[in-house]
């Protein structure tokens, strides 16, 4: 089946001339028409502002405002249209740390460079056809971090967490058992 990218509005935000002209030429292969183009996040901003954005791209590490800058710009500025805009961050430092940093800020999705065609669209089509619920806290504000798939989120069993288990072997030594889903104790 064909998706048609062609009415998004993107706005790709990196310092590094190359990889925007990377970027766009990826971008209209997927047949999208309607490109913003920054080298400057402040200026950037200023384009989502002014327009309406359907997906933003835009680099981790730039000069002067960096990229985490920019996301927590767009999420969290008082100025801002379109908190709950899906936003991709592109980086080459892919380092757990740095991906946790990128999505503490609010990034919907991490992409490696090189990025590849097929990465790039893999992403866009993930923030269209799978959005995640937006959470806000005192500290947070962005898509929700979990990944759970619906299968997941309807789990009825025991909890993951290491005092559930050390529950569970207490219940077992007790002879309680554990009930297996059928609602039989498994003991």
């Amino acid at each position: 089946m064909a998706v048609d990218l062609s009415r998004l509005k993107i706005l790709i935000v990196d310092d590094n001339s190359y990889m925007l002209t990377i970027l766009r030429t990826l971008l209209h292969g997927f047949g999208i028409k309607n490109i913003f183009e920054s080298r400057d996040p402040a200026e950037a901003f200023d384009t989502v502002r002014a327009d309406v954005i359907d997906i933003i791209i835009t680099d981790y590490q730039m000069d002067i405002l960096d990229g985490l800058d920019f996301v927590r710009l767009v999420r969290t500025g008082d100025d801002s249209p379109n908190p709950m805009v899906p936003i991709i961050m592109i980086s080459a430092y892919s380092e757990r740390s740095r991906v946790q940093k990128a999505r503490d800020a609010g990034v919907t999705e991490f992409c490696c460079k090189p990025v590849t065609a097929r990465d790039v669209f893999a992403k866009l089509t993930s923030v269209i056809n799978a959005p995640r619920p937006f959470i806000r806290n005192k500290s947070y504000f962005g898509p929700d971090r979990r990944r759970a798939g619906a299968e997941q989120a309807m789990y009825r069993g025991p909890g993951r967490r290491a005092s559930d288990a050390a529950e569970a072997a207490a219940a077992d030594e007790a002879g309680e058992g554990v009930a297996d889903k059928d609602g039989a104790n498994a003991a």
